[in-house]
């Protein structure tokens, strides 16, 4: 059983996390550090799903694009994350046309389904080994919650026109996983999970082929502006560039006090067991789907292809990880799936993602020319790739989607610095309590 403390969640690492993800990685992508100055039209900022998505697109325009990453290609929340891909946003439908209207709230179930095609592109296109298995079930954890789920499913099937999804009953969803834990639930045909270290290293090596610069061993300090461009400072180089994206979710570190104000890191856990045997994999979780429930603090979990169970559960919200990750996640397991008491939990590892106070991604200009894209809060699998294309799209001057995001409500989170965090961790405290009891 692997041990693991950090010293600070955030600080940059020349190892990718001591995860299961990392020793079944494929080969890795030749991007050195920076150390001269160089100009470039686009610098992005982060090398996870978005900012590799981006420069991917950019290329493919045949934009001159560096980016900048602090750690390694991969390194952060998408490297390191469940795998799930969900279709959808965040927040349901029913709760986007309440906010937006049932017009805008359209055209962003579109471009969820868009968000969808396009991961299948990507892997398709640039022949990406990730593993890619579908259908994702979504389970209710009470019984209280079986009646919301019906609601949901139908309105997706008759507004909406969305048949991959369907309504699952107490001895179905019971059928598929072998646990009491859930009373009901919805499963996603187009819903499913892949190997993410796997997938954000197939999109640096595309992104690289169409001749984007990436670096590696990078970390930017500040983006200033600079006679009508930007300067983008690391410790040992700078890049001036016309545009700059950042996409660093949550891994900012003071670059821009302005998305701070809407984006805030949380800290997430995963364990994957020893080997099972196919046998009793297939009894844990019937046809290989993924399964996340419906607790605020989520309990995720899938099959890997070698039969191991990789299960995520449990939130923390300073900047250290436990000492003891395995054994952290290993209660949450527990409780869904107490057979596996004799079980040994042989990958331990932690990250941290980026929430909004409303859970939808945080995309805006927030200079001229500077771009944000973060705070996927959990779905960033399908919609970061995505949005790194939207990106793409907007410098090119294509905004409609970019647009259409822009105008999602994302408000900062209250208080002023000093007390953003303590009432962060206070609401999400109260969450975790509440799905106890």
């Amino acid at each position: 059983m692997q041990k693991r403390h950090s010293p600070h969640a955030l600080d940059p690492g020349c190892r990718h996390a001591p995860s299961y993800y990392a020793a079944t990685a494929g080969e890795a992508v030749s991007a050195p550090p920076l150390d001269v100055d160089c100009s470039a039209e686009v610098c992005v900022i982060g090398g996870g799903f978005a900012g590799l998505s981006t420069a991917l697109h950019l290329a493919e325009r045949g934009v001159e694009v560096v980016l900048l990453e602090q750690s390694l290609l991969g390194w952060g929340a998408s490297g390191r994350n469940g795998g799930q891909a969900h279709v959808g946003m965040r927040r349901d439908q029913e709760w986007l046309e309440k906010r937006m209207g049932p017009a805008d709230a359209r055209r962003l179930w579109e471009l969820a389904l868009d968000a969808r095609s396009h991961l299948d592109t990507l892997i398709d296109t640039y022949r990406i080994s990730c593993d890619f298995r579908p259908g994702l079930l979504h389970a209710d954890h009470k019984a209280a919650y079986t009646a919301e789920t019906r609601r949901h499913v139908r309105h997706l099937r008759d507004q909406y026109g969305y048949t991959p999804i369907r309504f699952v009953d107490r001895d179905e969803v019971r059928a598929m996983v072998a646990t009491a834990d859930y009373h009901s639930g919805s499963f996603d045909e187009r819903g499913g999970h892949l190997h993410p270290l796997n997938l954000a290293l197939g999109l640096a090596r595309a992104a690289a082929g169409r001749g984007a610069r990436l670096h590696e061993d990078s970390r930017v300090l500040d983006v200033t502006p600079s006679d009508g461009r930007w300067l983008v400072r690391t410790a040992r180089a700078r890049v001036r560039a016309a545009r700059v994206v950042l996409a660093a979710n949550g891994y900012l570190r003071g670059v821009s006090p302005a998305v701070l104000r809407h984006v805030m890191p949380i800290n997430n856990f995963i364990a994957v067991t020893e080997p099972l045997g196919a046998e009793r994999a297939l009894a844990l979780i019937r046809g290989g789907i993924a399964v996340s429930d419906s607790r605020f603090v989520v309990n995720y979990y899938r099959m890997t292809p070698d039969h191991r169970l990789l299960f995520g559960g449990g939130e923390t919200y300073g900047y250290r990880f436990p000492a003891d990750i395995p054994a952290f996640v290993r209660r949450h397991a527990l409780k869904v799936f107490p057979q596996l008491g004799a079980v040994r939990f042989e990958f331990g590892w932690g990250g941290t993602l980026a929430i909004t106070p409303t859970r939808m991604p945080f995309i805006r200009e927030i200079g001229a020319g500077y771009y944000n894209v973060s705070g996927f809060s959990g779905l960033g699998v399908v919609l970061a790739p995505y949005c790194g294309r939207i990106l793409a799209d907007a410098i090119a001057g294509e905004r409609t989607r970019f647009e259409l995001l822009a105008r999602v409500p994302v408000p900062a989170f209250p208080g002023g610095p000093a007390l953003r965090w303590p009432t962060l961790v206070a609401a999400m405290s109260w969450y975790a309590l509440r799905d106890r009891l």
